[in-house]
């Protein structure tokens, strides 16, 4: 082999980056971009998924057929601000204590002994840029909701800014429309909006985006794209709606005594009074509707960014990484809303597109977690690993041999000592109580059936249990009366500058 060969040889061996089934540690001459887009109280109702039979998700469809769809991929809580934290952090709840959407990670000492996912890319020389939701917020409340939990210090530049996450939601002059003020405050709602799509908060992220991609960039990109709906309130242009007439509506699969087999930790988890103002009320359609028309609208978002990436410059060297932050019930088990530990709740869409790492048109059946994400990106651009210990499981082996049957599980924690523990056949639910489910999803795939109390799966409930968490941390709580969303850090400046004042 002559020198000219060796060099040819030794550069595409670089570029593909494999060795022994996993990838090289070590940066290519060309380190790959990473579009990284976030989709809020997204569920299985995606058309690849078949959660629901009138889901219209083309886009999203056609992003896993052109790489890898992850069909049992699960969240790490069944909540926005806990899944969040965990992912960009790589830890668990049931290690940091943040549990639900008001624990602050902010205010913790994650602050000081972790380094989460943006921040990550940018110590290791990455240009980041992110727009809309990616660590927790909200469009619509009060302003210091718009900034979310963000860090601006992670950041080259985030729109609206480095201080708010999110743009003003457009919502009906009176609301709610359909549903109760005594639902999430009002916010639990469903209309159609007299207005185009490009006044929607999510137009506006995604129209800055595009921008990004539509030029070069000095330094490897990493681009978050956080796209707020199917987040309720259900509010879409009406165009979205009469996609879904009313009246051919099918009510998601439900079976009316579901809960009856249900410990009494499980049942205090549904919110039943909801479901029975709902049906009463005539509301069911109306608000699966909702849900679709808002799930078009996101899909419909996430293709103007797909076509805005193959029409750019980084079409060839971008990896693209779609996920849900949790699923959501809509009256299955009597329930509305995340906040569970059930499929509905936990199984989440997760799509990777790699130019060089994915094949198209692959599925992967193996339990994997969002927990996950952090290790895999970490090995698939060659990172270093960051200060904190990552406890997730990178799947990039997964990318590359998809049919390999592993022991992998996926964690869901609700709570402190809540767990949901999920395997390729199995998901296994354990609450603070000692109560438990089962269900064999490959015999009864909507968890009907609780088998938890049958002697003859004693040895699955045992394996299954020896995946739980051994750390259960107190929950964060966070300061009572406090008045802004600032972050420790800020707070503590603040109080510099009035002491020296």
């Amino acid at each position: 082999m002559n020198q000219v060969v060796k060099i040819v040889f030794f550069t595409m061996a670089a570029c593909t980056a494999l060795f022994s089934g996993k990838l090289q540690a070590e940066k290519t001459s060309s380190p790959q971009n990473i579009l990284f887009i976030a989709i809020d109280d997204l569920n299985d109702w995606v058309g690849v998924l078949g959660g629901h039979p009138q889901a219209l998700t083309p886009n999203i469809d056609k992003l896993a057929e052109r790489g890898m769809l992850f069909t049992n991929a699960h969240c790490t809580a069944p909540g926005c601000n806990a899944s969040r934290t965990s992912l960009l952090m790589g830890l668990r709840p049931s290690t940091t204590g943040i549990y639900q959407n008001a624990h602050d990670w902010r205010e913790t000492s994650l602050v000081d002994t972790a380094v989460h996912l943006p921040q990550h890319f940018k110590n290791s020389g990455y240009k980041t840029l992110g727009t809309g939701k990616l660590f927790h917020a909200h469009t619509f409340f009060d302003p210091k909701y718009l900034s979310g939990f963000s860090d601006p210090k992670a950041w080259d530049d985030y729109y609206p800014s480095l201080t708010q996450q999110m743009p003003p939601e457009s919502v009906p002059e009176k609301w709610p429309v359909n549903s109760s003020k005594k639902f999430y405050g009002g916010h639990f709602d469903w209309s159609p909006l007299p207005i185009a799509y490009s006044e929607m908060a999510d137009a506006k992220v995604v129209k800055w985006a595009k921008k990004q991609l539509a030029k070069e960039h000095e330094k490897p990109l990493f681009l978050s794209v956080g796209i707020y709906r199917p987040h309720v309130p259900w509010y879409v242009p009406q165009k979205y709606f009469d996609r879904f007439p009313l009246n051919s509506i099918e009510l998601p699969k439900h079976l009316d005594q579901d809960v009856a087999d249900l410990p009494e930790a499980a049942q205090k988890l549904t919110k039943s009074q909801w479901h029975e103002w709902i049906v009463a009320n005539k509301q069911w359609k109306k608000a699966v509707q909702g849900y679709l028309a808002s799930l078009s609208f996101a899909d419909d978002m996430i293709g103007e960014l797909l076509n805005a990436l193959e029409d750019g410059p980084l079409a060839d060297n971008t990896t693209v990484i779609l996920w849900g932050d949790h699923g959501y019930h809509l009256g299955e088990k009597k329930h509305w809303e995340k906040f569970a530990l059930w499929e509905n709740t936990t199984h989440v869409p997760l799509i990777v597109f790699s130019p060089e790492h994915a094949k198209p048109n692959t599925r992967c059946e193996n339990a994997v977690s969002l927990l996950d994400l952090y290790p895999t990106l970490v090995e698939l651009c060659g990172l270093k690993s960051p200060p904190q210990e990552l406890e997730g499981q990178s799947f990039v082996d997964l990318l590359i041999h998809p049919d390999v049957v592993t022991e992998r599980v996926a964690i869901t924690t609700q709570g402190k000592n809540n767990h949901s523990v999920r395997s390729r056949q199995h998901r296994y639910i354990q609450y603070a109580d000692g109560s438990e489910e089962l269900y064999d999803h490959n015999n009864d795939p909507h968890e009907w059936t609780n088998l938890a109390l049958d002697d003859r799966y004693a040895a699955t409930k045992k394996r299954l249990a020896g995946f739980l968490p051994k750390i259960n941390a107190e929950p964060f709580l966070p300061q009572k009366k406090s008045e802004t969303n600032l972050s420790r850090s800020q707070q503590n400046q603040m109080q510099h500058q009035k002491k020296v004042q």
